[in-house]
């Protein structure tokens, strides 16, 4: 039995690098949708530490957007998004990321993962259990469907990861009725991610 569709919500974060080389992540913007695809929230992230990358070729971030008076501090977006997150059901791709950032563990069972989906990954033959399939290969092979061309946006991400799921919810969903859950284990250095 498919969950209530209110209860399900996508979302992406998008980070810019802080520390030496700018290799550590830190979070900059997230978007939060609908199951109909609609924006629930996009906000800017202000910073907690000084950014040594910006990545803006890809993120298309730059210190403007997170200086910006319309950006929310960490503990606001970590507030608003904890709240937002309560007894619903996380659609998105690599979660353990997102969650990461935002510095929330989820509920495992609550979560659907298209990076994980055993399914999506047979489909596309990846045999290696350790590589994740990026969200615009599996949007392509799988949908037809172009995303993330030129820079990544946090909204057209949630969305693409909706749609994935929501071309599979009935099976997804059915897997887990019937206790055989679909997904492959998200990388263990993130299990504090999931309770």
């Amino acid at each position: 039995m498919a969950p209530d569709t209110s209860r399900i919500l996508s979302v992406s974060c998008i980070n810019v690098g802080v520390g030496p080389g700018g290799t550590t992540n830190l979070i900059a913007r997230i978007a939060i949708v609908d199951y109909r695809g609609a924006t629930l929230f996009d906000k800017y992230v202000a910073p907690t530490t000084p950014v040594t990358d910006y990545r803006t070729a890809t993120t298309g971030i730059t210190a403007a957007h997170l200086n910006s008076p319309d950006a929310w501090t960490f503990n606001m977006i970590q507030n608003y998004v904890s709240n937002c997150f309560h007894n619903k059901i996380l659609v998105g791709h690599s979660l353990w990321h997102d969650l990461s950032v935002l510095g929330l563990p989820h509920r495992a069972v609550d979560t659907r993962d298209v990076a994980l989906y055993q399914p999506f990954r047979n489909t596309l033959q990846n045999s290696n259990p350790h590589q994740i399939i990026g969200l615009q290969t599996l949007s392509w092979q799988l949908m037809a469907r172009r995303c993330q061309e030129g820079q990544i946006h946090p909204v057209e991400n949630a969305r693409a990861a909706l749609d994935l799921y929501r071309s599979v919810a009935d099976a997804w969903e059915g897997s887990i009725a019937r206790g055989n859950w679909p997904c492959a284990l998200p990388p263990s250095t993130f299990s504090r991610c999931y309770l």
